[in-house]
């Protein structure tokens, strides 16, 4: 009965992987790293990369991420305690003998060339694949240097920058990137450096700070100046 009460407890831990992989996904999360995730939070691995922050982050997902960090302990010691009284019952040499020469078979097939390189190329092949820039953070995509900088700059009505194009305010040799222009639900891209500027329209940069600040300064200082009015009328 030890054996089926483990099989069992097995069967539904793996349960409770799929559907908080599931309900992770729900939240945005792709399903690859959700996965990943879920099996790290319930054994209390405590991955400290990048894709943690996409947990740490959403407060649904933080539910989750405790549940499975709590659900995991104690399945942790409900399969100690199972193993514990088999093992008490009888000893079983040859069958982890088995087991660990099976390993060591392994480990030295993995260490053929031809094995080695196959996998090589295989993996490789898999992550080109697989790896997606959306999959990492916005720190972990533009925030590299100190002075970088990623803003959504709007243009208010007194903005000079107004009836102009882009492509004749910025300066090329400058570390200022534009990404795209928002126009109400329009996002434009493909024409944003030559697209005329309107009131309303929220520009979407990246690049060096003070070069960012030097250019948009008026338009940058009224949008703090009415974030902060905004924050005064409702205290």
């Amino acid at each position: 009965m030890g054996y089926v009460f483990v099989v069992v407890y097995l069967t539904i831990i793996l349960i409770v992987i799929e559907i908080n992989t599931i309900l992770f996904t729900f939240t945005g999360l792709k399903k690859n790293i959700a996965r990943f995730q879920v099996i790290s939070m319930l054994t209390g691995t405590g991955f400290t990369t990048g894709e943690s922050e996409l947990i740490i982050d959403h407060p649904i997902r933080r539910r989750l991420g405790a549940f499975l960090i709590l659900f995991g302990a104690f399945s942790l010691a409900v399969i100690i305690s199972a193993i514990s009284s088999i093992l008490s019952d009888e000893f079983f040499t040859m069958k982890i003998g088995y087991v660990a020469g099976t390993l060591v078979l392994f480990l030295f097939v993995l260490k053929v060339g031809k094995v080695k390189n196959k996998l090589t190329v295989l993996f490789e092949h898999e992550l080109e694949r697989n790896f997606d820039l959306q999959d990492m953070t916005i720190k972990d995509v533009f925030l590299t240097e100190e002075n970088d900088y990623l803003v959504e700059v709007p243009l208010h009505s007194s903005s000079t920058m107004i009836g102009g194009k882009l492509i004749e305010k910025l300066n090329s040799e400058e570390d200022i990137n534009v990404l795209s222009i928002k126009r109400g639900e329009i996002i434009i891209r493909k024409k944003r450096l030559n697209t005329e500027l309107q009131a309303g329209d929220f520009i979407l940069m990246f690049g060096d700070k003070e070069v960012i600040r030097r250019i948009f300064k008026a338009e940058l200082k009224e949008h703090e100046e009415e974030i902060k009015n905004e924050i005064d009328r409702r205290n």
